[in-house]
């Protein structure tokens, strides 16, 4: 039978350490995002006679796996073992070890498997298995890595209530894990019968929100609001607008109702607030541009403001677009660029505001507790790169050729304006207050950030 281990030291006490898999949402922390995973089923957390149930897709085909812990030991080990799925046998013992020293750890990973049809496949199958384990564990290794020395500068403040609004889409959804894997209480507003004490129920187009639903919620993160990324009908453009402005009115109503208020609102924007602009570089002191996304940015940051008149402190995180494995730009763009169609949009020198998600992430969660932080913040690499720059990047990522070329006038006759605005617009914003805060880049520069979200 296959044996595998993989160990790394971890710049945390052991006790953090554990802590931080025992918390709710690690595994889905630490699920590479390249690999699409759908969870059915969770309870126990990792004590004895847990159990998560989940689907693991190839393509298409999606194949249950049930693991069920056991070996556990507090503060040590905890042990999965899968009792359906695609391995013939399965059994993962984590194991968390004392460093050198009382700030260090040790993480060790010891699984045993045997692949389907027992030690035939064993035999010819070792090799790639191994590869793809190393592509597994190298990732959570340094996602567990940097997730703690993240959340180690901010581990002497109180832990928090925080509200998400938009919390199922890609963003929302990962930051409400990475918040509970700190230590975190994390309140997700839904426009469903709220299913318990982790959910509000709130109707953002009628305004409507119990503003005693959030008592006690520290922090309101805002990432509400219709995908931009369809085709921009008469009906989506005013869609993209009113939902982005009719939720961020409704949370500010329900603020101004409360004897204590949350004390900072991070209500999301976009780097779209300055139109295209060449190759000017963008700092938040730069005036709003032209454009029906500078409009769109310009109405939602302004539908926040009034908050601050209530004593909450209002941040607007502009973010760039997001790179991640595991959904938007980037995974839309996969497929192409996987097959060698890889295609630069006009001439490929407008400018490309990009952001890792893992940065997106930890620049809200500084956004949360830096007091000193409020108004416009550029959430976006400070590395910033020409469109054909990140398609040779990209290509070269994937080692598929990325030569093809659409010309200017057929991007924005196929797309009209959503083409010249979000594909041929150049904006080169740079993060000027995040790193006049102090705030680290985990991925400053493209080619390491793909590398780390695809697996590669």
């Amino acid at each position: 039978m296959p044996v595998f281990e993989w160990r790394s030291i971890m710049p945390v006490p052991v006790d953090e350490l554990f802590a931080y898999h025992a918390r709710p949402g690690a595994f889905e922390r630490l699920a590479p995002p390249w690999q699409r995973l759908r969870i059915l089923e969770q309870r126990g957390g990792m004590r004895n006679g847990g159990r998560v149930v989940f689907k693991v897709y190839a393509g298409p085909v999606g194949k249950r796996w049930v693991a069920e812990m056991g070996g556990y030991i507090e503060g040590r080990q905890f042990i999965d073992r899968q009792v359906e799925g695609p391995f013939a046998s399965w059994e993962h013992t984590h194991r968390f070890l004392p460093g050198v020293d009382d700030g260090t750890s040790e993480m060790l990973d010891h699984v045993e498997y045997s692949l389907p049809a027992g030690r035939l496949t064993d035999f010819i199958g070792e090799g790639a298995a191994r590869k793809q384990l190393e592509r597994l564990f190298q990732f959570r290794h340094a996602r567990t890595r940097a997730d703690l020395e993240r959340h180690a500068v901010w581990a002497d403040r109180p832990r928090l209530r925080v509200a998400i609004s938009g919390a199922s889409g890609l963003i929302g959804s990962s930051l409400a894990v990475y918040l509970t894997t700190a230590g975190h209480e994390v309140v997700r507003l839904v426009r469903r019968e709220a299913a318990g004490p982790g959910e509000v129920s709130w109707d953002p187009a009628a305004g409507r929100l119990d503003s005693a639903d959030l008592a006690g919620v520290d922090a309101v993160v805002n990432l509400a609001g219709v995908s931009i990324s369809s085709l921009w009908t008469a009906g989506r453009r005013k869609a993209i607008l009113s939902s982005r402005v009719q939720a961020t009115g409704t949370l500010v109503a329900a603020f101004q109702k409360m004897e204590t208020p949350p004390q900072v609102f991070v209500s999301a924007s976009a780097v779209g607030a300055y139109g295209s602009r060449g190759g000017e570089a963008l700092t938040e002191l730069a005036e709003l541009g032209d454009g029906y996304l500078a409009d769109v940015c310009r109405a939602w940051e302004a539908a926040a403001a009034p908050a601050a008149d209530g004593g909450v402190r209002v941040v607007n995180p502009r973010f760039g677009i997001v790179m991640s494995g595991a959904g938007g730009a980037l995974a839309k763009m996969l497929p192409a660029f996987k097959s060698g169609l890889g295609t630069r949009l006009g001439d490929g020198h407008q400018w490309f505001s990009w952001v890792d998600l893992d940065d997106l992430l930890a620049a809200v969660e500084w956004a949360v507790h830096d007091d000193e932080l409020s108004g416009a913040v550029n959430v976006t690499a400070p590395e910033p790169v020409t469109n054909l720059e990140f398609t040779k990047t990209l290509g070269h990522v994937l080692r598929r050729p990325a030569a093809l070329a659409a010309p200017r006038l057929a991007v924005a006759k196929a797309l009209g304006g959503m083409g010249r605005e979000m594909f041929l617009a150049s904006q080169r914003a740079v993060p000027a207050r995040l790193k006049q805060r102090g705030f680290r880049f985990s991925f400053p520069e493209l080619e390491p950030a793909l590398r780390h979200e695809l697996g590669r």
